[in-house]
């Protein structure tokens, strides 16, 4: 058809198409966004082609938000655990490699379809962008399509099935998952305590420094029977009443500083109210609690808490803010709205999107992308368009704001610019490499699916002993783990039902940009091979 031949109206056939055959769903198991990139292959074999400028938009779109969302985590990565399961990623990428390698020199696979294949049993589409990047070749693209449909099936099969062969109590390792998480981010809590410590007496909040010694925060005070706003001037006198809110440890730090636990409590003063606000407002992000109070010192605001992706924080004077805390206070009620706008405290502004970010960080990976490393005369380092525009959104991402710059996104922003990226992008790969896949077919036959079945099975099996035997990884983790490593959303999606704790999604976000870096530097090393 004439119609097909107009490049827009072919873009969005395919992804149509694309979109239609990945929600059918067999035993669980779906192509998702993915199967984009098997529709642009038959389009491709039929002549079909999108312009180069397509590819490239999604590429440097999709990398960018993938940079950005990916950041925080990578650099949080590398704390208490995080460390473990990025060294159970290396292996698992590493391993990856070297068998792809092999296939280079024992198999005669030419190099673009060897890393093709890496990045499809991978099932990681950052890596087929790094690699179409590196190499310039159809051939990416086609090894991608063979390797990616078992990538898929292999990792969902892996996870779902290695609790049985295992034989693991996951009820168990959810138990002790628990008592993990309970230690690294504890429950917080609110008591009152009874002024009766001598040295505590007719001193200020300021000179008790309670939050410095503590980590904890009071939130409210009776002095002479009445109830009271405390600010940092208030003086303590013994028998007056404190109401704390911490950690338990905290609070026994409180117990120690002020007295002992009493049951009585203070009522909220007259005319004051506990508020909960969304932090919306620019100026006040990456802003310390202390700078903050500094602000606030006329409006008589505490901060009792900050929940943060799920998780209650207690506000230390250190603590900055970040786009999208929601923050408890008690505040005066004539004092709420003024407050409120101080923070922001509208959901809208989340929402909205600001590209000139946008632009400039894309634009500074460029800059850096062309940057190159010599190593003798055999082999040249550069990031490229890829890893300069993932680097610098990490970067970015991490740092959160320069003067008036908001770097982050929000998440609705980053999935939609992601998704759109990535539909272009592999309506783009896909179609270009459709022209050559038949060829590539009948030169290496099914050689193709068994070296992408062994790239996706052998490293998760290696990883998986290594995590279990050595690491003494929790079984939860060691799953999310793998898939993360693996970059497998479908793996993770088969891993959740499992569990009704958030430990395979946390070590899956934590693996994940870990294993997406190193894969893409594996990439560039064999890609210098060609």
């Amino acid at each position: 058809m004439e119609v097909f031949q107009q490049s827009y109206f072919a873009l969005f056939a395919i992804i149509c198409i694309g979109y239609i055959i990945g929600n059918i769903k067999f035993k669980g198991i779906s192509l998702d966004i993915s199967a984009i990139i098997f529709v642009a292959l038959i389009f491709g074999h039929y002549g079909i082609v999108m312009p180069p400028i397509i590819e490239k938009i999604g590429l440097i779109l999709f990398i960018y938000t993938i940079g950005i969302q990916a950041g925080p985590g990578f650099f949080d990565s590398f704390k208490k655990q995080g460390r473990t399961l990025a060294a159970m990623a290396t292996i698992i990428i590493i391993s990856a490699a070297l068998i792809s390698y092999l296939a280079i020199v024992f198999m005669d696979i030419d190099v673009p379809v060897a890393i093709g294949l890496l990045t499809g049993a991978l099932t990681s589409t950052p890596g087929l962008a790094a690699a179409i990047d590196s190499t310039g070749s159809s051939g990416v693209s086609i090894g991608y399509g063979i390797a990616y449909p078992f990538g898929v099936i292999g990792v969902i099969l892996f996870v779902r099935l290695y609790p049985k062969f295992t034989k693991t109590d996951l009820k168990k390792a959810e138990e002790d998952y628990e008592k993990q998480t309970e230690e690294t981010f504890p429950e917080i809590f609110s008591k009152h305590f009874v002024v009766e410590n001598e040295n505590a007496a007719g001193k200020t909040i300021r000179e008790l420094r309670v939050r410095t010694m503590s980590q904890g925060v009071i939130s409210r005070v009776k002095i002479k029977g009445e109830p009271q706003v405390p600010t940092s001037d208030t003086v303590l006198n013994l028998g007056d009443i404190v109401r704390a809110v911490g950690t338990r440890e905290a609070l026994k730090k409180v117990e120690l500083l002020i007295g002992h636990e009493t049951q009585e409590e203070i009522p909220l003063k007259q005319g004051y109210e506990v508020q909960t606000i969304l932090v919306s407002n620019p100026n006040v992000v990456n802003k310390t609690v202390h700078e903050i109070y500094q602000w606030t010192a006329t409006y008589h605001v505490t901060i009792t808490r900050v929940r943060r992706s799920g998780i209650d924080i207690t506000p230390t004077p250190n603590f900055k803010l970040h786009l999208g805390d929601k923050i408890i206070i008690t505040c005066s009620k004539s004092h709420v709205e003024l407050v409120t706008k101080l923070f922001g405290g509208n959901s809208k502004k989340l929402s909205d999107t600001n590209f000139l970010p946008i632009a400039a960080g894309i634009v500074l990976g460029f800059v850096i992308g062309e940057f190159s490393l010599n190593f003798g005369h055999s082999f040249t380092f550069s990031l490229g368009l890829t890893g300069g525009v993932l680097a610098v959104a990490m970067i970015l991402s991490r740092i959160g704001k320069t003067g008036p710059i908001i770097w982050s996104m929000s998440g609705g922003a980053n999935q939609l610019l992601r998704t759109m990226g990535l539909m272009f992008f592999l309506a783009g790969v896909g179609t270009s490499a459709g022209a050559h896949i038949v060829e590539t077919f009948s030169q290496y036959g099914f050689k193709l699916f068994l070296v992408g079945g062994v790239v996706t099975l052998i490293p998760m099996l290696l990883g998986a002993l290594v995590a279990r035997w050595f690491f003494k990884v929790n079984v939860l983790s060691l799953l999310g783990a793998l898939t993360g490593s693996m970059t497998s959303t479908p793996g993770l999606a088969a891993v959740d039902p499992m569990t009704e704790t958030n430990a395979a999604s946390i070590a899956y976000a934590t693996v994940y940009p870990v294993a997406m870096v190193l894969l893409i530097i594996c990439v560039q090393v064999l890609a210098s091979l060609g």
